[in-house]
């Protein structure tokens, strides 16, 4: 089994665009979340969102190129621009397909679903783009960045919910491990902050409404929460054998230590109460790893800022790591989900907080639940070492995952 080496990271997200832009912000303390400006959302419950206003593709794409592509694969292929470049990766000729693309959306492009189906009703069957297909499903953001960078290895598309990117990278990491590939391009992206999306989830009573106070809507592990805030944008990660980084001379970020994944097997949309599924996957990560739970030092949580989901994942957490575990802090504050992107984006801090010995915070915690009883990194970001960071993913219909980082 090969090292996985992590060379390179990109980042669009709610609180900054770039990987520097997005770390800043997090470690400021800084929320992404304000009121929805992109439609009407005067008749929604929730008319708050992490959206990404500033967010131009054509800094890296050709105007065809962003008429035929979503948003949310645009997401991808920004992100994934970056990270390519910050690894200095040249996939050259890549004729024995070492070069892999493992990269992931929840959703997929919902926008252009809405706008076309609206052309379908009012105009009939020849208003439809002809790219409506590939616009829409989920996998072209790995086929669009495949294309891109002429990587003609492993490629294909996971969708877990909320767990999306995590698998992705995990699976990425384990593609490098078993030898199948030499360098994976992942990550996840989506753009779900849409009139359906937003009704879709409304209707589900999934979502914050704290709509005059949007900056605070986002509040894991405090007794004030009321569901989560919608968010947008994506990260794109490049994972390597590491004997192949050293070889062609490749900055090291980090180490991807291990991957666990399981099941909940439980009810649809709401986690195990007890957490069980989440433990296994945990447990399964720092199996890989060969790390025991007291080597950990930070963990980036899932933490939606749902009142059943925050409770099951400490109770998840107290499980393992017992009363002195480590510190643990959730983004999703700041970004609002990312839903199939949130994975990305986390690891990327996580990698962050190793390599700076900085932990993001949790914002808006100023009343913590008593059943959510941990070591809070709350409001203001801690500087301490970083021996090892865990990043949680928890996804509708009860996928979990987990991958673990460590220092290069």
């Amino acid at each position: 089994m090969r090292r996985v080496a992590i060379t390179g990271m990109g980042v669009v997200s709610p609180v900054g665009i770039g990987v520097d832009a997005y770390w800043r912000s997090l470690v400021e303390g800084r929320s992404g979340v304000g009121p929805i400006t992109m439609f009407d959302a005067s008749e929604f419950p929730s008319r708050i969102a992490g959206m990404i206003e500033e967010f131009d593709p054509s800094d890296v794409l050709g105007p065809k190129e962003v008429r035929r592509m979503s948003r949310f694969i645009q997401f991808s292929v920004v992100a994934a621009e970056e990270a390519v470049r910050n690894a200095a990766l040249d996939v050259g000729d890549d004729e024995d397909g070492r070069v892999g693309v493992i990269f992931g959306s929840g959703i997929g492009g919902l926008e252009v679903m809405e706008s076309q189906h609206l052309k379908l009703l009012e105009g009939g069957a020849r208003k439809v783009t002809p790219f409506l297909v590939p616009m829409m499903i989920a996998d072209l953001a790995a086929g669009y960045i495949s294309m891109r960078f002429g990587a003609k290895g492993i490629n294909y598309c996971p969708v877990s919910a909320c767990a999306t990117a995590t698998h992705a990278i995990g699976e990425a990491g384990e593609a490098i491990r078993r030898g199948a590939a030499d360098v994976v391009i992942t990550g996840g992206a989506d753009a779900a902050v849409t009139r359906l999306g937003l009704a879709g989830f409304c209707a589900a009573r999934a979502l914050s409404t704290r709509n005059d106070d949007p900056e605070a809507a986002s509040r894991p592990f405090d007794l004030g929460r009321d569901g989560f805030v919608m968010g947008e944008g994506g990260a794109a990660l490049i994972v390597e054998a590491w004997d192949y980084a050293e070889a062609r001379g490749a900055t090291i970020l980090g180490e991807l230590l291990g991957y666990g994944a399981s099941g909940d097997a439980y009810h649809m949309t709401a986690p195990d109460p007890e957490g069980r599924g989440a433990i296994r996957a945990m447990r399964a990560a720092l199996a890989q790893a060969e790390l025991a739970p007291s080597d950990i030092s930070y963990v980036n949580a899932h933490g939606t800022s749902t009142p059943a989901g925050d409770i099951a994942e400490a109770f998840a957490g107290r499980a393992l790591f017992g009363d002195t575990g480590p510190a643990i802090a959730r983004t999703k504050s700041m970004t609002g989900h990312l839903l199939g992107g949130a994975g990305a984006i986390e690891l990327v801090a996580s990698v962050l907080a190793v390599r700076e010995s900085r932990m993001p915070p949790t914002i808006n915690l100023t009343d913590p639940d008593p059943e959510c009883d941990l070591d809070h990194v709350a409001n203001e970001a801690r500087t301490a070492p970083v021996a090892a960071a865990m990043s949680n993913s928890f996804g509708f219909g009860g996928h979990n995952a987990t991958l673990i980082v460590g220092p290069a």
